[in-house]
């Protein structure tokens, strides 16, 4: 692949980027449950939260989802199949400003900032925006630098929890 092109396609997700800046892509996350919170703290190994959650439950009190919860999440959906992935193995919807174009990507980074803990039982919605976007140059040739923030909150409005990504946008190469 020609270097025009590989900079071709990396100025596109640079100028697709700058025109979504601002712009809030709202997701209704549906109504939190137990059972989703013990099944993350399962993948964590976390008998002790699953325990607890369960008694909690059980006696009708409060149930206050594992620290990170919502930013573990990846999707509130069933999610694609596999002829469905980007080459790079990423979903669409986690691959803002790429669709069409031989790029791949690597996360590179993320800060969270803890609002409100969720509980059982209340509706969160997510909203997704992209941030920032630059196009930058290292020892291993040029990429393009988004930032995303996904701001999760709850019915009255209040913030949850929000999650600031870097997303690395690279050449894809003939295989991409």
């Amino acid at each position: 692949m020609s270097r025009h092109h590989t900079t071709a396609a990396l100025d596109e997700v640079l100028s697709r980027a700058r025109k979504l800046i601002g712009e809030w892509e709202t997701e209704d996350c549906g109504v939190l449950r137990v059972k989703d919170f013990c099944r993350y703290a399962a993948a964590l190994n976390d008998t002790d939260y699953i325990r607890r959650a369960r008694a909690q439950e059980a006696a009708g009190e409060p149930v206050v989802a594992p620290a990170l919860f919502l930013a573990g999440t990846l999707s509130w959906e069933d999610g694609p199949v596999e002829g469905e992935l980007r080459p790079d193995g990423l979903a669409l919807r986690e691959s803002p400003c790429t669709q069409g174009l031989p790029v791949r990507q690597v996360h590179g980074g993320e800060s969270v900032r803890l609002g409100r803990p969720p509980v059982a039982g209340a509706r969160v919605t997510a909203s997704r925006a992209v941030t920032s976007a630059d196009h930058r140059r290292g020892q291993s040739g040029e990429f393009v630098l988004l930032g995303v923030t996904t701001r999760f909150t709850a019915e009255d409005g209040e913030e949850l929890m929000a999650v600031d990504e870097t997303i690395v946008v690279l050449d894809g190469g003939a295989a991409a």
